[in-house]
């Protein structure tokens, strides 16, 4: 009877043992295959929320965003008054001394006549040079593009760095200062696409002459 007795004290701590791995067991099988972690959760919600077509529409709009950020600048104005846009010349491509490339156009003009604004924006820079002269760098309003006005005789009465012009408002006067000659006075106008760092002596030069001749 003794020994009978004692079987029963030796197996409880072995059932005890059993029943408390059965539920172990199962909490770890449940973790390797049940519900994901939070993090995936999170992946998993933001999946379902997307719908069909949303990536692509994104697309087009980051696209687009970059088209508009690329584009040339829009039709320019007559930047001297009076001048006929029939009249004007190509010489972007023109060689000048040193082997540059002229990468501006010239408007022939009688001195004094004005030089205006040909789009909106801001004046960055009035700068006197060696070749330019006297001369007015002006950002359009998103700074994107700078027009370069350049052998002016005179500045127009006032005009001051950061000043907003609009389209037609007096820049200057007609001259040949600089290195143009004295008996042919002329606008040395030119366009760039500014850097990002947006200095205004900086940029791609662009042929202004198709922005000042409209085609019929």
């Amino acid at each position: 009877m003794t020994r009978q007795a004692a079987r029963p004290a030796k197996l409880t701590p072995v059932l005890l043992g059993i029943a408390l791995l059965v539920p172990v067991t199962w909490y770890f099988v449940r973790a390797d295959g049940g519900d994901p972690p939070p993090v995936a959760q999170a992946a998993a919600r933001r999946d379902r929320s997307s719908r069909p077509g949303e990536d692509a529409a994104l697309s087009q709009r980051s696209n687009a965003s970059d088209a508009t950020t690329d584009r040339p600048p829009e039709e320019l104005s007559m930047p001297v008054a009076g001048v006929d846009p029939g009249m004007l010349r190509p010489g972007f491509s023109e060689g000048r001394s040193g082997h540059r490339s002229h990468e501006a156009l010239d408007i022939l003009a009688p001195r004094g006549t004005a030089v205006l604004a040909a789009g909106d924006g801001v004046v960055k820079k009035l700068f006197t040079s060696v070749r330019g002269g006297l001369t007015v760098y002006q950002f359009d309003r998103q700074e994107r593009y700078c027009y370069y006005y350049a052998h002016l005789d005179s500045y127009a009465p006032g005009l001051r760095e950061g000043q907003t012009v609009r389209t037609g408002d007096l820049i200057g006067t007609v001259g040949s200062t600089g290195n143009a000659r004295e008996d042919a006075p002329h606008l040395h106008f030119a366009v760039t696409r500014l850097d990002p760092d947006g200095k205004w002596w900086g940029g791609t030069p662009i042929d202004p002459y198709p922005l000042l001749v409209k085609k019929p």
